[in-house]
């Protein structure tokens, strides 16, 4: 399966960080970008399950990505699927974009373009080892008012794939709560919604948790600016919280600005149960629980 080409550049430091102690209890890394990462599946399912990381989260975020996710979860039982299209995509599939994911520019497609793309999504979404369906949402940092539009409609089409099929519904947000929150309540929400990499507040965190919505938390919330994420935490309930490395971006303190991979989820686990002030092996078979009952056979 060939690999995609980073869009940002890479880390600064290229060294791969060294392997945290193990955690006791084993845990899922519940979304991950193993085509965007150095060295094949093997050896990052190796290098995760000398630490207690058991199972692996591949998301999709094109129709290229989200068929090697579907391919890596049929060839290895320690990976799940998601599959959709990112809500940066969407626009860039009907308007067009000078560089795209892969750094090729591609020309405007129109309506049909993300026709075509979403049915490919909903194809793979019917298959048993794609669990989840996403990441999709809104993007409000990188997409401007005049993709908005076509973010909106992507976001409720692929409400309607994941309630089609009984699959969770992974969640990108960024700078889009209020919509994000509006257009679950409108379309209906799946069963399972999963907020990954969690960017709200405490307040928001609060609504989730009264909507029954999961929250991912990623290395992120050791950065010194988090504290919003800190708080969030603080009052997520421990049966609503999920573990990622959304790796390669986003590595824990203190590897920040190095390469992040699936091994590295105990050093975020620890620094979760700092903030939560309880024990590692309970948080820890928490999110095992939680990532079974999103992720799991259903």
């Amino acid at each position: 399966m060939g690999k995609r080409t980073r869009r940002d550049g890479g880390p600064r430091d290229t060294t791969p960080p060294p392997a945290p102690p193990s955690l006791r209890v084993p845990v899922w890394d519940a979304h991950t970008h193993l085509d965007l990462q150095e060295g094949d599946i093997a050896s990052a399912l190796s290098a995760a399950a000398e630490v207690g990381v058991s199972t692996l989260v591949q998301v999709g975020i094109d129709v290229p990505s989200s068929r090697w996710a579907a391919e890596a979860a049929f060839d290895n039982p320690r990976v799940h699927a998601t599959v959709a299209l990112h809500p940066n995509e969407a626009p860039r599939l009907v308007l067009g974009d000078p560089d795209g994911w892969s750094g090729q520019r591609r020309e405007p497609g129109g309506m049909a373009a993300l026709d075509a793309a979403l049915a490919v999504v909903d194809e793979l979404a019917a298959l048993p080892h794609v669990r989840g369906v996403g990441e999709t949402g809104l993007d409000y940092f990188r997409t401007g008012p005049e993709g908005a539009e076509v973010q909106h409609e992507s976001f409720r089409r692929h409400i309607a794939i994941a309630k089609r099929h009984g699959k969770a519904l992974v969640i990108h947000d960024r700078d889009a709560h209020d919509d994000v929150l509006r257009i679950l309540q409108e379309e209906g929400a799946p069963e399972t919604v999963v907020f990954h990499c969690f960017s709200g507040d405490a307040e928001m965190a609060k609504t989730c948790a009264e909507r029954g919505y999961v929250m991912s938390f990623a290395g992120n919330m050791t950065y010194p600016s988090a504290q919003p994420l800190r708080d969030a935490l603080a009052v997520a309930p421990l049966d609503l919280l999920l573990v990622e490395t959304d790796a390669p971006f986003l590595t824990p303190v203190p590897f920040r600005g190095r390469p992040n991979a699936p091994y590295l989820i105990p050093v975020t686990v620890r620094a979760m149960a700092d903030v939560k002030g309880v024990d590692e092996d309970v948080l820890c078979h928490a999110l095992a629980a939680n990532a079974e009952r999103v992720f799991g056979d259903r």
